[in-house]
């Protein structure tokens, strides 16, 4: 009896709504770019592979009303699910060039059939009773999973096999049997609006959202103020859920033109809200409102509110609507944002006269053709923006600047903080304190709430910029056990550079004086006592010897770009540098205080992580068994 009741109460279409839209929302816009910044094509090939998705998703949204070899919606439905599922599982393969614009395109195939054939015949499975509420449920409850912050922030991956995975189960659930007929479908209420004016104003809209979703995303100021953070995932799946919600219940209400009108002013008020850096938070909230309660009548329109017609006439207007407002929408919206960097005022206004003038003109009785006048004054609005200065120019990036966009789409603060916590230990291995005037004057500040690897407040003053990008293409062979994860792929293109760049920028002006209490720094009496050769000599071999040996992997990989190649510590050839002096005791102090905190000013890092008694134990062994006298490289 399970399966006949999810299928009266409409549940079951909720849940194929649900899947469509986190497998279009998490894989298509999110862990799919991923993959191709990991294939080294996010920058050379991206409007290619884009293009081809859409070319995929434009082509089959067409096609499918007029698919003759399957004729059966259920079949067809599950047909678009396995191509979605394989397109996402195929993504996780070492996809050259081809391969990667043949995924792209069956995932804009397989999104034309899955989504047309679903909203088109969609009383087959939300039912005739609480349509309007599944969808908005449905709609609503796909939002609220992708910002569910441990999906949203989990590696790409994992969300494409989670997209995958869901489209299958999705073809599960198209096949639960029916316990008895549906009702016949109640006839659908005509809106204010014709068939070409629901196009326009739906591909307005999806255009608004696409550049406001493009400029958040690439923005790393904008990206922190809004969705970074689990409070701020939680807040805006929960603004989703309540906006697709409410507008299930004014669509019930017979009320397409204030569904779209608050979708817009929503979705305006943002765009407009993201010109200025210090409104991100209140564009956080009227974003995925504007988004949720457009997308709820996006589904909801061809099949349950549309002038009533034939299945095959509402799949042709579905296939229109997906085609043009969806992907061309989109594009444009795309396209605006990378080559303008926000969305300019004029085009909010003009496109507000396009959605919202029609229902207002209608309210206040005027006898003025609709779409004569919205023409004049969408022409008229586009005038006067042609000549108004542009709000601000699309500045430049710095090479710092975009390192600090890289280190944020990277996610690299899930792991690393900003923050020298003072008055503890953070203090003598990272580096000196910022004052809390200094972290705001950060556009956003990215102290982070995790530290599963070292901090990076003040990473420039103890890394070179040879160490940092070495450490990149091999974390675990150039800092001992280390847990990261290989970041190579992000120097096929500048990223890698621009990275290394924003990274070596974090310093102080106090670092210089930390250094200097890095010299009077030495292990405590107790570690020097406790100190075994034998151990230090394994330490050495684990964290030292890929560079101080001839055969050192990171020495004979780096050799030419060191500033100094690293001495081999226990070779025979007296060493070609200024000499350690002092006493054996002496001489093991300043071996220490190279172990611990390297050598400002060179190639050398320090191993701030190891204990006092490790340290003392490497420079004992060092002492001990070095050849020649060594000195800092």
């Amino acid at each position: 009896m399970l399966p006949g009741r999810l299928r009266q109460s409409g549940l079951q279409g909720a849940g194929l709504i649900a899947i469509t839209y986190v497998y279009f929302l998490i894989f298509a816009q999110f862990a799919f770019l991923k993959r191709l910044a990991a294939l080294g094509m996010a920058s050379a090939h991206l409007q290619a592979v884009m293009a081809a998705m859409a070319m995929g998703g434009m082509l089959f949204s067409l096609l499918t009303p007029r698919m003759k070899l399957w004729p059966s919606p259920a079949l067809r439905l599950r047909l678009g699910l396995i191509a979605s599922g394989a397109a996402a599982f195929l993504s996780l393969l070492q996809l050259k060039l081809a391969g990667t614009l043949a995924v792209s395109f069956l995932i804009g195939a397989g999104l034309g059939v899955l989504t047309v054939t679903l909203v088109t015949h969609l009383r087959q499975w939300t039912g005739s009773l609480n349509s309007l509420v599944m969808v908005g449920l449905g709609t609503g409850t796909g939002y609220l999973v992708c910002n569910i912050p441990g999906f949203f922030n989990a590696p790409a991956e994992l969300q494409s096999t989670t997209a995958g995975l869901l489209c299958l189960a999705g073809t599960v659930v198209s096949m639960l049997p029916s316990p008895q007929r549906l009702e016949e479908a109640q006839a659908p209420f005509r809106g204010s609006y014709s068939f070409v004016r629901v196009i326009a104003c739906f591909a307005a809209l999806i255009w608004l959202d696409s550049a406001a979703f493009f400029i958040i995303q690439n923005n790393p100021s904008l990206k922190a103020g809004t969705w970074q953070g689990s409070a701020h995932l939680w807040a805006t799946g929960m603004l989703h859920l309540a906006g697709a919600l409410g507008s299930a219940w004014l669509l019930q209400k017979r009320s397409l033109w204030l569904v779209l009108s608050i979708s817009f002013v929503a979705l305006g008020s943002a765009c407009l809200l993201l010109l200025d850096l210090n409104q991100e938070l209140l564009a956080s909230l009227f974003y995925p409102v504007g988004v949720s309660i457009y997308s709820s009548a996006l589904v909801a329109y061809p099949s349950l509110l549309a002038p009533a017609g034939s299945a095959k006439e509402r799949g042709k207007q579905t296939g229109w609507i997906y085609a043009i407002a969806g992907w061309v929408g989109s594009a444009m919206g795309i396209g605006m944002a990378q080559n303008l960097g926000h969305v300019p005022s004029g085009f909010v206004l003009g496109a507000g006269m396009f959605v919202l003038m029609p229902g207002l003109l209608k309210a206040l009785r005027w006898r003025v053709r609709e779409i004569a006048l919205t023409v004049v004054v969408g022409v008229a609005a586009f005038c006067a923006y042609q000549l108004m200065p542009s709000e601000h120019a699309s500045a430049q990036l710095s090479q710092v600047e975009r390192g600090r966009q890289v280190y944020v789409s990277e996610g690299c603060i899930s792991c690393h903080s900003q923050y020298v916590r003072p008055n503890t230990s953070d203090v003598q291995m990272w580096g000196p304190v910022e004052t809390i005037e200094e972290l705001r004057q950060q556009r956003p500040p990215l102290i982070g709430n995790r530290r599963q690897g070292p901090d990076l407040a003040q990473v420039g003053g103890r890394r070179s910029p040879l160490w940092l990008k070495a450490h990149f293409f091999n974390p675990a062979e150039v800092s001992g056990a280390s847990i990261m994860p290989s970041f190579g792929f992000l120097f096929r293109d500048e990223r890698g550079d621009d990275l290394v760049a924003y990274l070596e920028s974090l310093r102080s002006a106090d670092t210089a004086k930390h250094q200097n209490a890095e010299k009077r720094w030495q292990p405590s009496p107790l570690s020097a006592e406790q100190a075994d050769a034998l151990a230090g000599k394994q330490l050495y071999v684990r964290y030292c010897s890929n560079c101080h040996s001839a055969q050192g992997r990171t020495q004979q990989a780096w050799e030419a770009s060191f500033k100094q190649p690293p001495a081999d510590l226990t070779a025979a050839t007296p060493l070609r540098y200024v000499l350690l002096s002092g006493s054996p005791a002496e001489l093991r102090v300043q071996l220490a205080q190279m172990a611990k905190f390297g050598i400002p000013g060179t190639d050398m890092p320090g191993h701030e992580y190891l204990s006092d008694e490790d340290v003392a134990s490497i420079s004992l062994w060092l002492s001990e068994n070095i050849r020649q006298p060594i000195q800092s490289h």
